[in-house]
């Protein structure tokens, strides 16, 4: 979460199209209430919820409550507390309205100008879509249309777009130039949730804050990286997303480039979010074009995860009985820069794996073996710097130490680091950091639109071969192990091993 010692940001209105969603409830609200714990929600904020359903404004809010109230039960975080809950209910309204149609957007710039001048809130407005992404387009156009993104009347206006952001290349350009028609780029924040992880934001500080890594973050030092991406979980009743969607589309250009982009990035010349965003966009432009041999797809057959028998992908619900769709990828990239030319970075990612984990590993190259050629050692380990982005953020550094006694015998141990033990965090949904940065115009961790359009060129070669062939042997992996068989023949063939998923 932003740290408790920043100022507020400015007084604004929140306009939160799809204000019933699962989003909503699940993320933007408990959000918004930790902002308020930790002191960074504005002065005067009014909150706007969009949607179709017939409720009041009073209805949603308790709603709302109910929802966090079972919410911070259910996570340890205790009863709501009401000097923090009261004052962002009190500012709630709810407008039912079409998002395709002009009346809902009429009705809204009327409600902004009226709340606008009750509470000083100085023309400061930040949409948030919340939908599915059908309505990216079309509300943006409402929006600009009805003359309610433009920025001529002192205030900010800017626009929250969820993943996914497009479906591929062609489809993310055209909703990138239906977007740019009405605002302009320093208007938009293409959102990913894997950049509001503490540990994700600290690759930065770790490696240019510390002199003891960035001599060693190349190609001279480092052997490869591996960025695993696994969730336990199915598709959880998603059927009809997910046989459109399929995991690289969902996963790949944007968390998992994401991952590889804040891992690989050159130095910027300053924390300024053009200057690092320029640079992820640089990174993305220096990945070699991928073959169908450089990736694996699988999809999961019935198994046993947590103890518990699951059904297979094609017995999930709204799912076809011979469905084609991947649920895990795993990819071999290579960057053609000075930095990591050849470095392979492994990424996988999947559904119904052994456990839910999300890291990013590091090896170093071995040591070279002569000093211990007369000693029981039969194999040096290599090190590793693993960075642990969920369930439990941590940073742990492997190494080899002598083990106690007469002998010259090695160990690989550990030091580690976790969030948690040493700044005792508070609750986050891993939205905070986001949003406050939203309020005060920070775009850093914010995708810009040449690194969208970047990040799908690079898959835009799979998704074109694996449209023209089918995929044998579907299902290819059991639920609950770590993928395919494939996905290991992958790096066995480079003489390497996928780190077990724990």
């Amino acid at each position: 979460m932003s740290a408790p010692h920043k100022e507020p940001p400015p007084s604004c209105a929140i306009v939160i199209f799809g204000a019933n969603g699962d989003l909503t409830k699940r993320l933007i609200i408990p959000a918004l209430y930790n902002l308020a714990r930790a002191g960074n929600l504005p002065e005067q904020l009014a909150l706007i919820g969009v949607d179709h359903n017939d409720r009041t404004s009073a209805q949603w809010q308790g709603a709302l409550r109910d929802f966090l109230a079972q919410s911070l039960a259910k996570g340890g975080g205790g009863a709501i507390d009401d000097k923090l809950w009261n004052p962002i209910a009190e500012d709630m309204t709810f407008l039912k309205g079409d998002f395709e149609k002009d009346e809902t957007y009429k009705q809204l710039g009327d409600l902004l100008a009226d709340l606008d001048k009750k509470r000083n809130l100085g023309g400061n407005v930040l949409f948030y879509m919340a939908v599915a992404d059908r309505f990216f387009g079309p509300i943006a156009g409402k929006l600009g249309e009805a003359g309610l993104v433009r920025q001529d009347q002192g205030g900010f206006r800017r626009l929250i777009v969820e993943k996914p952001f497009g479906h591929d290349l062609e489809s993310a350009k055209a909703l990138n130039a239906c977007l740019l028609k009405y605002l302009k780029e320093e208007q938009i924040y293409r959102i990913d949730h894997f950049l509001g992880k503490e540990t994700v934001q600290n690759i930065m500080a770790l490696r240019f804050a510390n002199g003891l890594f960035e001599p060693i973050w190349n190609r001279d030092r480092i052997d490869h990286v591996q960025i695993t991406v696994a969730e336990n979980i199915g598709i959880e009743g998603r059927g009809n997303f997910y046989e459109k969607t399929g995991a690289l589309r969902d996963m790949v250009p944007n968390h998992l480039f994401q991952l590889v982009a804040m891992t690989a990035m050159e130095p910027p010349v300053s924390f300024d979010a053009e200057d690092i965003r320029a640079k992820k966009a640089e990174m993305f432009k220096a990945v070699h074009a991928l073959t169908l041999g450089d990736v694996v797809r699988g999809q999961y057959d019935s198994g046993v995860v947590a103890g518990q028998q699951v059904a297979a992908y094609r017995k999930e619900e709204n799912v076809a009985p011979d469905s084609n769709i991947e649920t895990f990828v795993a990819m071999r990239v290579l960057i053609e820069n000075w930095r990591w030319a050849g470095v392979p970075f492994y990424l996988r990612t999947g559904k119904r794996l052994a456990a839910r984990s999300t890291e990013i590993a590091i090896r170093f190259k071995r040591a070279p073996y002569a000093l211990f050629r007369e000693t029981p050692v039969e194999e040096l380990d290599a090190d590793w710097l693993i960075l642990r982005v969920q369930p439990d953020e941590s940073i742990r550094l492997r190494f080899n130490a002598k083990r106690p006694g007469p002998a010259m015998a090695l160990e690989s141990v550990a030091m580690e680091f976790k969030y948690k033990d040493w700044f005792h965090q508070a609750p986050a949904v891993g939205y905070e950091t986001l949003i406050y940065d939203c309020l005060i115009g920070d775009a850093t961790l914010f995708q810009r639109a040449d690194q969208v359009e970047a990040a799908w060129g690079v898959v835009e070669p799979v998704l074109k071969g694996w449209a023209n062939t089918s995929p044998r042997h579907f299902p290819n992996y059991n639920a609950g192990s770590e993928g395919p068989s494939a996905a290991n023949d992958l790096l066995a063939r480079d003489g390497r091993s996928w780190r077990t998923i724990k």
